[in-house]
């Protein structure tokens, strides 16, 4: 196995840039062999994030080497390995979880939602450092997902369950166009994506009912995200990404790159960078929209910007730099 070696020493007088560089040192998870020697596993983004770290100490005055280095054997690698164990890392989050899980019942619905985002980022920003995943990783993944699906049925009690994995038929869009399409009320992740991506690439013309129930859901209207809805939860599949691919949109890059955030916030699976930005900004869409409407209008927009930058071809944004 190798690995990335970054040797850094600084002048004395540069507190600023060594408290500023340790952070990012800490930020990335390196493993310390000795004070200005830090350890990572050789990849890609290691190996650029190291070198930003190596050009910013040049800059400050300091001198910087970055090497790859290989393991003389695997007892070695062991120990290199257990500078990089996050099991204490976890142990705090279980703490912290069983606390806020206990409070959950007494929180208010924007309290709960603040809760759910700052235990994300907790959460994400351990197993973005978590290189040598192991049973720690495996218990904590469990009790987050306790927690979100806890959170989840006070939030949205309607919220729906997996229908059994099977075959989504391909269906014809001209055939769903000017229809009422509905779905429970006080939007969120998955019930939001998917109406803005049934008025952006669907059905133009969409009208749209905010139910205060599923059972009152007009027999005329195609509903979406609640269990017995004509579209809604397929296996590990949420509504958003049946949606995809029930009218053949399942090869665009840039939905696909949003159905990842939707399947990470609504499940609770999978690291994605820009969900917790995405929370943050619908919680704080939801809490200054009037209605259902106006949110849905403000975060559109949101989506839209999204939708754009994650379809920009990666080859032509590197010829404009």
């Amino acid at each position: 196995m190798h690995w990335l070696l970054l040797i850094i020493s600084l002048p004395t007088g540069s507190a600023t840039a060594r408290m500023r560089i340790w952070r990012a040192l800490k930020s990335l998870g390196c493993g310390s062999l000795r004070d200005g020697a830090y350890l990572l596993p050789n990849t890609p983004l290691g190996q650029e994030a190291l070198r930003e770290l190596s050009d910013d100490t040049v800059r400050e005055g300091g001198n910087a080497w970055l090497l790859t280095v290989q393991a003389q054997s695997e007892k070695e690698n062991e120990i290199y390995r257990t500078l990089f164990d996050r099991s204490g890392d976890y142990e705090e989050l279980l703490r912290t979880f069983a606390e806020a899980r206990k409070a959950l019942p007494k929180l208010t619905p924007q309290k709960i939602a603040k809760s759910l985002r700052g235990l994300r980022r907790a959460y994400e920003a351990v197993r973005t450092i978590d290189y040598f995943p192991n049973e720690a990783s495996t218990q904590a993944q469990v009790l987050w997902m306790d927690f979100v699906n806890e959170a989840d049925s006070i939030l949205s009690p309607d919220e729906p369950h997996a229908a059994s994995e099977r075959a989504i038929a391909r269906l014809d869009l001209t055939q769903y166009q000017g229809r009422t399409w509905a779905t429970r009320h006080h939007l969120w992740v998955d019930r939001v994506a998917s109406a803005w991506l049934i008025r952006r690439f669907i059905d133009q013309k969409a009208r749209f009912l905010w139910l205060d129930s599923p059972a009152h859901c007009p027999a005329h209207a195609l509903g979406f995200d609640f269990d017995g809805a004509t579209f809604t939860h397929v296996g590990d599949r949420v509504s958003f990404e049946v949606l995809l691919a029930s009218f053949g949109l399942d090869q665009d890059r840039g939905l696909l790159r949003i159905a990842a955030i939707v399947h990470a916030l609504d499940v609770g699976e999978g690291f994605v960078a820009e969900s917790s930005g995405f929370e943050a900004v619908l919680a704080g869409a939801r809490e200054g929209a009037k209605d259902d409407d106006q949110l849905l209008d403000k975060i559109s927009l949101v989506l839209d910007s999204l939708y754009t930058h994650f379809s920009r071809d990666p080859q032509a944004a590197e010829m404009r730099k």
